[in-house]
């Protein structure tokens, strides 16, 4: 009945067992549902974790938290998650109207066109790169990128850069530990191309010249394609989101540092993103690392929070005005 809020069946049928039985310890709940101690053990870690028990000071007992409290709470969460996801869909909604609308076919040779499959953005990308005449600008997303992908781009950016066209690029911070991706920044900084990395980007994104922009058809899958857009005030709006993204990003010779309250960007943006409704799984994804990984950064920031739940990590977040 509970999986909504993050309980098996099996968490659930101790949480019941606790609310029946208050006076079982871990042996006697163990001996009450048929189960292993080690399995009351767990389940007992992960309502503590949703704040539905809290352990005595000395991490001893296991107490519950009032129902009416701790599940209202849980509901509360879930509730906020779905509102942000729906916020989500209709803002996404709203920008596939709008690009559709500036994209029209009546007027796609003025406004822009549609580049069907990852090979039709390769050869798009290979023109713009021999006909751009002073700068170029993008957003790389992901955690690295394939070595293939890389010895087709170096050429095109060499003789870029070699026309003196002015590259600048962010890549995700999750690129810093690629070394194929560190390598060919590094080359690419000895001929004069700008390197920079922040902890998200919204998409991948080209720019070439303030009058050619190129997004994602899907953002979640590069190799649908993209569309190529040239009404001046849609790629207006997104050179002013590259130069916004850049200014924060960090270059990509330095190292990330923490900021006055000791928080690398990574954690900053981790976050942020858990405080707006993201689950490990969702903020891994935005981060461009693992799942473990993100549960590795809580785990530390809980830890520096001196919290014992996540939730209680929240409020100490908040009241040191982490978020």
């Amino acid at each position: 009945m509970f999986d909504l809020l993050g309980l098996s069946e099996q968490h659930e049928l101790v949480y019941r067992a606790m609310l029946h039985r208050p006076e079982l310890n871990v042996a006697g709940l163990a001996g009450h549902l048929g189960v292993s101690p080690d399995q009351v053990r767990e389940a007992l870690d992960l309502l503590a974790d949703l704040a539905l028990v809290r352990f005595d000071s000395d991490g001893g007992e296991a107490r519950l938290v009032r129902p009416q409290a701790g599940l209202m709470a849980l509901l509360a969460k879930v509730e906020a998650e779905v509102a942000v996801r729906q916020r989500q869909v209709e803002a996404t909604r709203a920008a596939i109207a709008a690009i559709a609308t500036a994209h029209d076919d009546r007027h796609q040779v003025r406004e822009g066109r549609v580049l069907d499959g990852i090979d039709a953005v390769r050869d798009r990308l290979a023109e713009l790169s021999q006909t751009a005449r002073f700068e170029c600008l993008s957003f790389t997303t992901g955690r690295g990128q394939s070595a293939d992908t890389l010895q087709a781009e170096g050429p095109l950016n060499q003789f870029a850069l070699q026309r003196e066209v002015r590259i600048r690029n962010v890549y995700q911070d999750s690129f810093r530990n690629d070394p194929v991706t560190l390598a060919h920044a590094r080359r690419m900084a000895g001929l004069g191309a700008e390197s920079r990395t922040a902890p998200t980007l919204p998409m991948r994104l080209v720019i070439v010249d303030r009058d050619t922009a190129l997004v994602p058809i899907e953002p979640e899958n590069a190799r649908r394609g993209a569309l190529e857009l040239r009404s001046p005030g849609v790629v207006a709006g997104l050179v002013a989101l590259f130069e916004q993204v850049w200014r924060t990003a960090t270059p990509f010779a330095e190292q990330t540092t923490p900021d006055e309250q000791g928080l690398t960007p990574h954690e900053r943006e981790l976050i942020r993103l858990l405080a707006a409704g993201h689950t490990d799984e969702s903020a891994a994804r935005k981060l461009a690392v693992s799942v473990r990984s993100v549960q590795r950064m809580m785990t530390s920031l809980t830890e520096r929070l001196g919290a014992a739940s996540r939730f209680q990590a929240g409020v100490h977040a908040s009241q040191r005005g982490w978020v």
